[in-house]
């Protein structure tokens, strides 16, 4: 998933409705430094502002880890389930984190589909000032506080359409992530790895995974752009643009969205049956 983001921000409906589609076994895990997977204390909590200010005048920094660092533990993932291969899905940095995956593990995918992500290319249009705000807005650190936080992040991020059904299910959405623990330096850690990753477009012109880009047309933290970007730089990559959709899975879009995916990993598929 994305930046800070759980892996229940996998709705275990649509993952259910996935595997149905698709016939296979859907995983969906915690990112390291997000959730229960194993955080990073000793590594410290970056600056963010500064790394930013240093990311756009091209002036090189450390960062704890890196994208590539949670793509090989995705594979490491997939050494410890003991699977040869696998169909791969990301959304916002988890799309990026595919995208490591596809350049430096590209034998452990069967498919790769990126949706609402990024290249990296720093020429691409920034988020929208909203969406800047409320992703840099400090967590509140007590249930009732964080309930309206999370709504008016989201809302914010879903873009300019509305969607009711997401936004009825808000509060308890927000009450399952604070459940399993809020981690905002970690959160801190993941953003520096997407600061110092750099453009990945010119090693992604030699990745030859069958890739599926999905992309909202009313994103405002990654614009659609990112999304054409992403499909130019994989070759034989195939782009399906949603309208209405911003930075989010909305419920209405699920059938879009599964049937799409369902699609890809069947079409490339060798056969064998596969996760």
């Amino acid at each position: 998933m994305g930046l800070g983001a759980q892996m229940i921000g996998w709705d275990e409906v649509f993952c259910a409705h996935l595997a149905a589609a698709s016939a296979l076994r859907v995983i969906r895990f915690d990112n390291r430094d997000i959730g229960l997977s194993t955080p990073f204390p000793q590594a410290g909590v970056p600056d963010v502002q500064a790394l930013v200010m240093k990311a756009m005048a091209g002036q090189p920094f450390g960062v704890p880890y890196t994208l590539r660092d949670m793509a090989d533990d995705v594979a490491g993932l997939l050494d410890a389930l003991k699977l040869e291969r696998a169909h791969v899905v990301g959304a916002s940095m988890g799309g990026a984190i595919g995208q490591e995956m596809a350049i430096h593990h590209a034998p452990r995918m069967l498919s790769f589909t990126s949706i609402m992500s990024t290249t990296g290319d720093p020429t691409l249009p920034p988020p929208t000032a909203e969406a800047m705000a409320v992703l840099f807005t400090p967590a509140p650190t007590t249930l009732d506080a964080f309930i309206p936080h999370y709504a008016r992040v989201w809302r914010v991020l879903r873009g300019p359409h509305p969607f009711p059904d997401d936004e009825a299910r808000d509060a308890e959405r927000a009450r399952a992530v604070f459940a399993r623990g809020l981690n905002p330096a970690g959160t801190a850690r993941q953003l520096a790895a997407i600061l110092a990753s750099g453009n990945r477009k010119p090693a992604l012109r030699d990745t030859r995974v069958p890739t599926l880009v999905i992309h909202g047309d009313a994103d405002p933290l990654v614009p659609v752009q990112c999304g054409i970007d992403v499909a130019g730089a994989i070759p034989g990559a195939k782009l399906l643009r949603l309208p209405t959709m911003g930075h989010a899975l909305p419920v209405s879009l699920w059938p879009q969205l599964i049937g799409a995916m369902a699609a890809h990993i069947q079409i490339s598929t060798s056969g064998e049956r596969q996760t």
